[in-house]
């Protein structure tokens, strides 16, 4: 696990550093080899340069976040925002479901919208891929 990222989780109070912790641990088993650090104050990994996935403790909850999640047709996913993000909201350990967040996380690798090149093409999502 990248040592930011694993003492962002360390610093983080229960039950949200277990949350954090575990997220980390799958995260990094379902896109292992790709890069991952602290990014806007919060663990994120990327597939070229792309933002995929990440997460961020919230005051009520860890918030799990998929930047092109709006586009895995997945209805535990909430829509986030004006562009194809979708989220999932967790208060504790129990409510990861990780054949779900595998799936995810499969999706996350074939399914990706150009984040990395979205003020170069002045706010527009191009799909990759």
């Amino acid at each position: 696990m990248n040592r930011d990222i694993a003492a962002y989780n360390r610093e983080q109070v229960s039950p949200w550093k277990l949350i954090c912790s575990r997220l980390a641990k799958e995260i990094d088993a379902g896109l292992s080899s790709v890069e991952s650090k602290i990014w806007h104050g919060a663990p994120v990994w990327f597939l070229d340069g792309n933002p995929v996935v990440g997460y961020v403790v919230l005051k009520s909850c860890v918030r799990l976040l998929f930047w092109s999640g709006g586009s895995f047709e997945e209805p535990s996913l909430t829509p986030e925002g004006s562009f194809k993000a979708a989220e999932a909201r967790y208060t504790s350990t129990t409510q990861i479901n990780s054949r779900e967040l595998k799936r995810w996380l499969k999706k996350a690798k074939a399914i990706q919208w150009d984040y990395k090149n979205i003020v170069k093409r002045k706010g527009k999502l191009v799909r990759l891929k």
